[in-house]
């Protein structure tokens, strides 16, 4: 941690949690941007579809405070238990693609498991910048952007303070 409380460069770490396109684009676009890329994926099988040079692991990997983590895929029948072993760990960020319109399943599958409100709150979503993307590398883009922002205690977007400021 520098002195700032921004995480260095160094520490950036970027979990994809389950393969999905958006995953796939996520690792590639973060590796790109300075981060130690994994994919979390816990079924195994679906692994065979991330890219070479990726590494894909099928449990939870260490989260430290430099780690960002973003589920892709909120329909996926594991996604409470993933989170709540996610939540397990000091991750900088965790987020969980979705529909900003609609109240996230993320919620109730946690509130299953007996997670504490203050631990479900750490998820975020929406996740990224608004920019209407709509395909898997517009997502990663956005969600990227939205994760610079963060680290660099910016809002994102167009909006600037004032000069002087």
């Amino acid at each position: 941690m520098r002195e700032d409380g921004r995480v260095s460069d160094e520490q950036r770490v970027l979990v994809a949690v389950f393969a999905t396109p958006v995953a796939s684009y996520l690792l590639r676009y973060g590796k790109d941007l300075g981060y130690t890329t994994v994919l979390f994926e816990p079924d195994g099988a679906r692994a065979t579809d991330v890219a070479n040079g990726f590494e894909a692991v099928s449990t939870v990997p260490g989260l430290g405070a430099g780690t960002d983590v973003v589920v892709t895929d909120h329909n996926r029948p594991e996604l409470g238990e993933v989170l709540k072993a996610v939540l397990d760990h000091p991750a900088r960020w965790v987020g969980v693609l979705g529909n900003p319109r609609r109240v996230g399943p993320h919620v109730a599958a946690l509130k299953a498991l007996d997670v504490p409100e203050n631990q479900i709150a750490r998820v975020q979503r929406p996740v990224g910048l608004n920019i209407g993307s709509r395909t898997p590398p517009e997502i990663a883009v956005a969600t990227l952007a939205g994760l610079l922002a963060d680290r660099n205690g910016r809002p994102g977007g167009f909006e600037f303070p004032p000069p002087g400021d």
